[in-house]
Order: structure tokens, then sequence, then C-alpha cells
């Protein structure tokens, strides 16, 4: 099985080390000090569950590589309508893209079935620009539980999780996605195969929607953001908000705002990945977060108030950014 990771940052590199251990032929696509440690030293991964050193090949030049089987796309959300040129020396008819975003994927309604069977999310998708990139067929859904980070060029920490959901979007079982979990738990990680991965990306959500743009306003930790009690309450707005949109979706997460909050809490002093992104300079991953479950809104007649309000002064965040950085 050959796979390219593109985007080897923290997940990715992580993702390409366990693939490697389980005997894939793996190729990571990055760039800067992190490619250049990463091809004189390999991935060096740090992690309670024990350290591990991957010597596998990496590049910035995806022709370097050519077409391989699966493509793990590690980039955020909002560069991926720009990165065909990275992913097209990659393909072949029957590669497969394994997307590990948050917030609401491209690919959403392809093969969803019912009313909305096919319909586009702008936020998400501006113009077809993404999908005209990264085709659904191509797409295997991917929510990741884990957590990671780099902790210096080449060297990945790995904090928690080992969790990475899996699914067709027209809930299927295939054997692609069969062949990738088998690789990924021959790896060390979890990787279940979910007739109903919609239900994980709400899941996933409930935390990225409210906490990472708060976060990123008020420059607080999650526990910081658990603890004062009327930023508490605005966040359980939200993720009661966002709750009636998947279920209108005909979603049912199997997860309780009581019980996601206590999870956040425990995480301690974390700042998300919003607020690093920020704190760096970098574009905001806002759009397939919460502009994209405002539209969905709208389109579901549901009624959101507290999202729309903290959409409206995210995305002021967001220009604001954009124009300094």
């Amino acid at each position: 099985m050959k796979v390219a990771v593109l985007g080897a940052g923290a997940i990715g590199a992580y993702v390409g080390a366990a693939l490697d251990r389980a005997g894939a032929d793996v190729h990571l696509i990055a760039r800067g000090p992190h490619l250049a440690a990463m091809r004189q030293h390999g991935v060096r991964v740090e992690s309670p569950r024990g350290n591990l050193t991957a010597r596998v090949h990496a590049t910035d030049d995806p022709t370097d590589v050519g077409p391989v089987d699966y493509v793990f796309l590690g980039l955020k959300a909002n560069a991926y309508a720009a990165c065909g040129p990275l992913i097209a020396p990659l393909l072949h008819d029957t590669t497969a893209v394994v997307a590990a975003q948050n917030g609401i994927p491209w690919w959403y309604f392809h093969r969803h079935g019912g009313p909305h069977d096919g319909h586009r999310v702008e936020s998400v998708d501006p113009g077809g620009a993404v999908s005209a990139v990264l085709s659904p067929e191509r797409a295997i859904g991917c929510v990741v539980y884990a957590a990671t980070e780099l902790s210096g060029p080449g060297v990945v920490r790995h904090l928690e999780g080992t969790r990475f959901s899996i699914g067709e979007p027209d809930r299927s079982s295939s054997k692609r996605c069969e062949v990738f979990a088998e690789a990924m738990r021959a790896g060390g990680l979890k990787c279940p195969v979910e007739s109903e991965l919609r239900d994980d990306i709400w899941i996933k959500l409930l935390g990225n929607i409210s906490f990472n743009p708060i976060s990123a306003l008020a420059r607080a930790t999650m526990r910081e953001m658990c603890l004062h009690g009327g930023t508490r309450q605005v966040i359980e707005l939200m993720m009661h908000e966002t709750l009636a949109v998947a279920a209108a979706l005909g979603c049912r997460p199997d997860i309780s705002v009581e019980r996601r909050l206590a999870g956040a809490e425990r995480v301690g002093d974390h700042r998300t990945s919003t607020l690093q992104d920020l704190e760096r300079g970098k574009p905001l991953e806002l759009d397939v977060l919460l502009a994209a479950v405002v539209e969905l809104a709208a389109v579901t007649d549901v009624p959101v108030p507290t999202l729309r309000t903290v959409h409206a002064l995210s995305d002021l965040l967001a220009t604001q950014s954009r124009s300094t950085a």
C-alpha cells in the first residue's frame, strides 16, 4: 500500500509514522525546517505509549512520489482549494483521499440521500473550487480524536488519543476503507469504519464550533472558558444550537452538552488550534467550523442567534488577522 501524506504536520507526520510501522510505503510532503529535519533524522514521535522514530521518504515535491493508493490530507481545510498542483501528481484513477479535517467537509452532501443530496455548502466549497480539485468520489471521511503537536522540527509530541474514525460518504462498507483501517490498526492506531460518520463529525464539531472562535476572541484556554460563567453559558447555547442543526439534517450525535463541557474542562490550559493560528499570524480555519453551520441553519430553517453573533465577531477578527498578516 502506497500512501502520501500531503501536509505532514503534527497529525500527518504522526499518521505517517504509524503507517510506516505497519509496513506501508509512506511518503511525507512538507516544507521548511520541519521537512529538513525529517529528511535528516526521520519523524520522531514522543508519546506516553512509547517513543518511535520512522525513517520515511520526505519531500516538498509530489512529483518525486508519483501516484499513490491513498492520500492522507493533513492540510487545513482553508488550503484545499489551492492544493491542486500538489495533489494532482499523486492521483491515479482509484486513488482515495482521506481528509482529516475539522468541521463540515466539502463532501458532506455527496451521496447523502434525502432532500439535500448533492447540495454544495458555499462556505466550505465556494463556487465549487474545492470539489474541482478534490472530487467527492475520491473522499473517505476522517474524524480525528488524537491530539498532537510539533515540539520542534521533525518531532511530534503525542498528547492523547489514537482514534481516527473513517467512513464512506454513502455509508457503505468499502474495501478501500477496510484496507486503510487495517493498516492504521497495524500501526498502533484505532481506526473504526463508521457507516454514520456524519454523527462523529457533529460530535467533534460540537467542541470546535464553540471553543475555537471563543478562544480566539477571548485569548483564553479551554479551562478558562469553562470556568468563566458567562463564557460557559455562551458555549452551552452554541452547542445546543449546533445540535438542533444536526438534528434537522437527520443526525443524532451520541453526546450531551454537559459531557462535552466536562471533557473540555479536563483538558486544562490548552490553547485551541484557532488561538494558536491567531497568535502565529496564520489564517483562521473558521469557515468549515462556524460559517458552514450558520449556512446550514438557514438551509434547514433552524434559528441560531448565538452562532450568528459569534460568527459575526469572529469573522471580523479573521478579516483583521488577514489584513495584518
